[in-house]
């Protein structure tokens, strides 16, 4: 057999059979956007479920929040600013593009984290054109990726549908502490829509402007990163591309995750427990191990509030080595932003297992020399300084021992106008602002992958050798022939297997052999047929997908049986 493309194949599958395919088609379609049919939908909805179950084994909380979200939250977050791609618009046709896309495509080289002015000058060095029509291309320039929206009939509150479903976690972070009891760490996720409106949406299924996210945010002591459980994990292999390989050609490593940690790739055994989550997850949805890979994101690709990310990718035929999960550190980064922003504290306060004695500024303003002066301004610049951070404090204290003065609410204070002093107290816990660790899962592109990985081209069928509890349809009913005594009777078992939980249907058109093959197509791991044996010995067969082979069991042990074949229970 010659060379089959995969992706076409399963292209016209995923279309035919109900699985997924372009919105809007009558109306000429929108790129970026997709629809899951009856079967894509099924398969959908079982990946968040292994998601949800991974972080739910984890202990974790979820949430539900809102897709459209005010301006303010962004603004802090740091999106409005950052979350940007260049974009080039046509002189002669006015087509727009992504300007780093054209340089790179044009003259093979990276253009990550090139400033707009660069990108212009190297397009109008090359004499980069518009591949639409030849064109000349104008000035770069930065594009949010954010969709706008107004709140309310007035249009005087600017909003976004949320790029991210992480926002909706840490602006609700004081509530979600409460609930958590004060008492670090602990982890909430958040599954569902996102929308980013990518300039050229590429490469089908795996850049959509709207998709499906299942984020975690996990709140962690940043001075305690061992993980309690991760003796459970240790020993787990993880096949990693660290940055240093990837600027020095050297491939990939596979290393226990304990090696990992021990050898300096991942950061402590905080970040590598979740690491393996996200792999097993990976294989409980059926990607096969072989076509997963942990990429360390060079510093120029990460986000603007990441200080290390792994990226946990999948192989594809077509289109190589796919990010389908970010494991982010993101710092204390998001929390800071909304309590600058907000004014509400986002602190957890922690306890120490015993009292400690503590030094720290006191500060004060000497209220005799500077009452005259400050007047009725005196007593409220005081309560002001006092309750200031620490390290302002502190900076105060090296200004004024430059011999500068302080510029505090417009009035100008010389040294002596403060008292300072160092004093002792004894503490039982202080006030933490928690790091955040965060596994972030693609569904669309897990979803994708899973269906390419799962393809099978034989001589004599194509079918989806997808895992077995994963299946859009679980079991097929199959009469030998639709007449009766046979067709009552598969409609028997059909409605007591759809009763105790099984995807089900029934189906008599055709020959048998050619259902088979029908529902191994779309990859259903088991056929019931009722044949003209069934009414003398209420039995049946079931047959494999996999290896075609036909065993017979009786009715009454159907439903154990499929269970056990499927579930592995």
């Amino acid at each position: 057999m010659g060379e089959v493309d995969k992706y076409e194949i399963l292209q016209d599958l995923m279309r035919r059979r109900g699985f997924a395919w372009g919105s809007f088609e009558i109306y000429g379609g929108s790129r970026g956007f997709y629809d899951y049919g009856p079967l894509g939908a099924a398969i959908k909805r079982k990946i968040e479920r292994k998601v949800r179950e991974a972080f739910q084994r984890e202990g974790f909380f979820e949430l539900e929040t809102p897709d459209i979200t005010p301006e303010k939250v962004f603004i802090a977050s740091g999106h409005v600013e950052k979350f940007v791609d260049p974009l080039v618009e046509c002189q002669k046709c006015g087509a727009r593009f992504r300007a780093d896309h054209i340089v790179e495509e044009a003259l093979g080289i990276d253009t990550e984290g090139m400033s707009a002015e660069h990108l212009t000058q190297l397009i109008r060095e090359h004499n980069i054109r518009c591949p639409e029509c030849g064109g000349e291309l104008g000035e770069v320039w930065y594009f949010n990726l954010m969709f706008e929206t107004k709140i309310g009939p007035y249009g005087d509150q600017k909003g976004y549908l949320r790029p991210e479903t992480a926002q909706g976690i840490f602006v609700n972070f004081k509530r979600l502490n409460a609930f958590a009891r004060n008492r670090l760490p602990f982890g909430v996720f958040q599954i569902g829509k996102a929308y980013r409106n990518e300039i050229s949406p590429r490469q089908g299924m795996l850049r959509l402007r709207e998709f499906t996210q299942a984020e975690a945010e996990i709140f962690f002591n940043p001075k305690e990163t061992e993980h309690p459980h991760f003796d459970e994990v240790k020993d787990e292999v993880l096949r990693l591309y660290p940055i240093e390989h990837q600027l020095k050609d050297l491939g990939m490593i596979e290393l226990t995750a304990e090696d990992a940690v021990e050898k300096g790739y991942i950061m402590n055994t905080f970040f590598a427990y979740y690491m393996v989550m996200v792999k097993r997850t990976l294989l409980d949805i059926g990607i096969p191990e072989d076509k997963i890979r942990f990429r360390q994101q060079l510093p120029e690709e990460r986000a603007h509030y990441s200080r290390d990310t792994w990226d946990a990718e999948i192989h594809s035929e077509r289109f190589g080595w796919v990010e389908c999960v970010g494991i982010a550190n993101r710092g204390n980064y998001d929390l800071s932003k909304h309590m600058k922003m907000s004014g509400a504290d986002l602190t957890v306060l922690i306890h120490y297992d015993e009292p400690r004695t503590v030094k720290h500024l006191k500060v004060s303003l000497n209220m005799k020399r500077v009452g005259p002066k400050l007047k009725k301004d005196a007593k409220r610049i005081n309560e002001l300084i006092q309750g200031w951070e620490e390290e302002k404090k502190h900076e105060l204290v090296e200004l004024l021992e430059r011999g500068g003065n302080a510029i505090i609410e417009g009035h100008e204070l010389e040294k002596d106008d403060f008292i300072i002093k160092e004093v002792e107290e004894k503490v039982t816990g202080e006030k933490i602002v928690p790091h955040v660790l965060e596994p972030s899962f693609g569904i669309d592109r897990p979803f994708y992958l899973l269906l390419e990985n799962s393809l099978v081209v034989d001589e004599d069928r194509t079918y989806l050798k997808i895992k077995k509890d994963m299946a859009p349809i679980e079991v097929a009913v199959l009469p030998l022939v639709a007449k009766e005594p046979l067709k009552g009777m598969a409609y028997d078992i059909l409605r007591t297997l759809q009763k105790v939980g099984f995807i089900a249907v029934y189906d008599e058109k055709d020959t048998v052999g050619r259902r088979y093959l029908r529902y191994d197509e779309i990859g259903t791991p088991y056929c019931v047929t009722i044949d003209n044996q069934t009414p003398e010995d209420n039995t049946v067969t079931i047959r494999d997908r996999d290896t075609r082979e036909q065993i017979r069991v009786g009715i009454e042990e159907l439903p154990g049986k499929l269970r056990e074949l499927i579930f592995e229970e």
